[in-house]
């Protein structure tokens, strides 16, 4: 670690290196703090701040995109803006007529965060984006508009590298989203079998498969889902460790409706986290114990490190 930060201040001055991780932390606001041992981040990841097309991924062609013509800001937390047109009727507020379609409160101090109703849901956020008419302010784009948290990577005693917020951040609030290659399912089925231990890989594959539906008349989204690959290039929410009793939770955030099938994993805070309390999220949805540990043969099996009082023991 002591050597790492040598390089950067003695030989790179206020210049960028390429690979140089202290370079990347600083160009995207990021702290790293290692207090336990000598140990620095893999010397083959690479930060990015978006997300980067592998081979044989496309996004939309252009003649197929589009964006709302909204005039006013204020107008895109209505089901007439075309943004949020995919949004089902339970996911709408009836007021007076007027159907409300937003996800994110729009004044006083929640402005921004996601709303409560949403927060243990596995709805969709639709928003606004750089295609659309409506400002860069528009209260719509909280996802558009990138991490706002201060983060910081650290090592932890005993689960490796974690992540901890320099700010309180309040339920509700956007933290960033999980980046990464994105891959085609064949290639992440090859690097799966590659990995020496597959279940370990898959702690950095997010499958894209919010609107993977057999029926769809779109090719994209009738077949196997594209995969989102963080091990080597990804932002600070790769290193974030998993709890069984999370502080944050991971939510499909669609911009351009054309590329569903390339779309963000974002990640919210679902309960008030203080000034330097550890972020976590949970790797395996909540879903039960794999049958053999409920059978008592757990052999095999990743242990579960998060320390919580509801921890299920073991990963997968």
């Amino acid at each position: 670690m002591e050597q790492a930060t040598k390089e950067h201040f003695y030989n790179h001055g206020k210049t960028a290196s390429p690979g140089c991780h202290w370079c990347q932390v600083r160009a995207l606001g990021l702290t790293i703090v290692n207090e336990v041992d000598r140990e620095f981040l893999p010397a083959n990841f690479e930060f990015i701040n978006g997300m980067v097309l592998g081979k044989g991924v496309e996004p939309a062609e252009d003649s197929f995109r589009s964006g709302c013509s909204c005039a006013d800001d204020g107008n895109c937390q209505y089901t007439s803006c075309p943004c949020l047109a995919d949004l089902e009727d339970d996911d709408m507020d009836v007021n007076d007529g007027t159907r409300k379609a937003y996800a994110y409160h729009t004044h006083g101090a929640k402005a921004g965060f996601l709303r409560s109703r949403l927060l243990d849901s596995t709805v969709p956020l639709y928003e606004c984006h750089k295609g659309c008419a409506c400002s860069s302010q528009c209260p719509n784009r909280v996802v558009e508009r990138g991490r706002t948290v201060p983060l910081q990577i650290f090592k932890t005693a005993n689960r490796g590298w974690g992540v901890r917020s320099q700010a309180p951040i309040k339920r509700g609030q956007f933290v960033d989203r999980y980046l990464g290659e994105i891959i085609t399912a064949k290639e992440a089925d090859r690097r799966r079998a590659n990995s020496s231990v597959s279940q370990q890989k898959d702690v950095y594959l997010f499958a894209l498969d919010k609107f993977t539906d057999p029926h769809s008349l779109d090719p994209r989204l009738n077949s196997s889902p594209l995969e989102v690959d963080g091990e080597f290039m990804s932002g600070p929410t790769r290193f974030i460790n998993h709890s069984c009793d999370p502080n944050l939770r991971i939510f499909a955030r669609v911009g351009d409706h054309a590329d569903k099938h390339i779309h963000d994993l974002a990640l919210f805070a679902i309960k008030d986290i203080q000034r330097g309390e550890e972020l976590t999220f949970d790797y395996v949805n909540g879903v039960d114990e794999e049958q053999d540990e409920m059978d008592g043969n757990v052999e095999g099996m990743t242990k579960c490190l998060c320390g919580s009082a509801i921890c299920r023991k073991f990963l997968w």
